[in-house]
């Protein structure tokens, strides 16, 4: 057995099956790792990076979202420049902490985070963290299509374009029968993200301040207690979600990464953290062009919010970038999220959980992807719903949520029998019992908080 793990197998958890006959995803696995193996052989390291990069820089860019990036615009409207523009940057990085485990266990074990919950700690642990998982997903995806409802108003288009847009991509992403065209897909609307970065520079902040900002986190937000936990598990919660977990580790896994890729799979989890970090500052610094103009309304999600308060601020160019931003940000989630959920619902079942699978083979998977952005997609038409505060409110409940699955991923990435010597060190433990501390406190305080806002008013 090589101990660099390119030719070797996961290490067994269960007793060895009987050896069954290649399938097409043995095949198209195959084919990658040659091209892989061709590049390393040749020295070509631009092509190798190329060919191994995807799932870390789809988890960070993904997570910069519809919802992160209203709430990233709100902020800076409602607070300009301050603390909460580094606090971006300390966020991420924090994001880049757990998805390097993510991407280490899943290219370790060859198997998503449902998949080794289920096998390590036992079924009823596996579907808690399952359910977990869809229902976080269905609320933010219910908020991506909010986000694409207000970048496509700006365009004078209703929300049933925005519904069949979302799931129209979803079908034609995984059409292609390969894990590989699905990632190339995404990763090309994700390059969009950075049309944040270039409505931040067209409102022409000042770079002083920025750079104030970014050294000293200051000036302080001002306002009430709750308001301020919610801003911070807002935040947190728009870097660092249950989703990413299951993604970038099924992801791993699905694309074929083995130990001896765990150097280029820690430069696209960094260079996916770095970009999602600069893209969501951009929102921030273009939001902020809004304080002193009486901030941006997006009551009435009919109407266009934020990219119609930035025209009238900052011209209608500026206005239409961030609209399409939003719009990217939108549907790149909606793909990721969705393939999260499949990964979540198949590995739980025992069902096949690839897109290197036809549909025949893995209908769970495909069939989950489907429907939960059908469902999204269906809510946002009814109306009535409280789009608003579901938009609002998806951040915090992935920061809630997210202490539990982070717990476990640690507990996989300190297995030594599952990780041999690829578990994790002292070095990352501690920074990541710093990321679930920091989670933990801030969704505790905020609900703590509001429940005795809430007696209160009672009294």
């Amino acid at each position: 057995m090589d101990e660099t793990g390119e030719f070797a197998l996961p290490l067994p958890l269960r007793p060895p099956e009987p050896q069954e006959t290649l399938t097409g995803e043995d095949l198209a696995r195959a084919r990658d790792r040659a091209r892989v193996l061709s590049a390393r052989s040749r020295s070509s390291r631009w092509f190798l990076l190329w060919l191994l990069v995807g799932p870390g820089i789809l988890a960070m860019l993904g997570e910069n979202d519809g919802p992160s990036m209203i709430s990233y615009a709100a902020t800076g409207a409602a607070y300009g420049l301050g603390f909460f523009l580094p606090f971006i940057v300390v966020t991420f990085a924090m994001a880049i902490v757990c998805q390097e485990m993510c991407m280490r266990v899943g290219a370790v074990t060859h198997r998503g985070y449902g998949q080794l919950i289920l096998e390590r700690y036992g079924r009823a642990w596996g579907w808690l963290a399952a359910g977990d998982l869809v229902f976080t997903n269905l609320v933010t995806l219910i908020a991506e299509f909010v986000a694409i409802r207000v970048g496509l108003a700006f365009f004078h288009l209703g929300a049933g374009v925005a519904a069949l847009l979302g799931v129209a991509l979803v079908l034609m992403a995984q059409s292609g029968g390969r894990y590989w065209r699905w990632e190339r897909i995404v990763l090309g609307l994700a390059v969009f993200n950075g049309l944040f970065l270039l409505s931040a520079v067209l409102v022409k902040p000042s770079v002083g301040h920025i750079g104030h900002a970014l050294l000293t986190f200051s000036p302080l937000p001002h306002g009430s207690f709750n308001e301020i936990l919610l801003l911070l598990a807002s935040t947190i919660g728009a870097t660092v979600t249950p989703w990413m977990i299951f993604f970038q580790q099924s992801a791993s896994a699905d694309k074929g990464l083995t130990p001896h890729d765990l150097a280029h799979g820690r430069i696209d989890t960094v260079v996916g953290g770095v970009l999602a970090a600069i893209f969501g500052c951009g929102a921030l610094v273009a939001g902020a062009a809004l304080l002193g103009h009486g901030g941006a309304s997006v009551d009435g999600l009919a109407g266009a919010g934020f990219p119609e308060a930035l025209s009238h601020v900052d011209g209608n160019t500026v206005g239409a970038l961030f609209a399409l931003g939003l719009i990217e940000a939108g549907a790149v989630a909606i793909l990721t999220i969705s393939a999260s959920t499949g990964y979540a619902i198949s590995e739980c079942t025992g069902a096949s959980s690839s897109f290197n699978r036809t549909l025949r083979e893995a209908r769970s998977f495909y069939s989950a992807n489907v429907l939960v952005a059908a469902i999204a997609a269906a809510v946002i038409l009814i109306p009535g719903v409280p789009l608003l505060a579901i938009a609002l409110n998806a951040n915090v409940l992935a920061t809630v949520l997210l202490p539990v699955t982070l717990v476990f991923m640690v507990m996989l990435a300190n297995d030594r029998q599952l990780m041999g010597r690829f578990a994790n060190g002292p070095f990352a433990n501690l920074a990541v019992g710093v990321t679930v501390a920091v989670v933990a406190v801030c969704g505790a305080a905020y609900g703590i908080d509001s429940f005795l806002s809430q007696l209160h008013l009672i009294g």
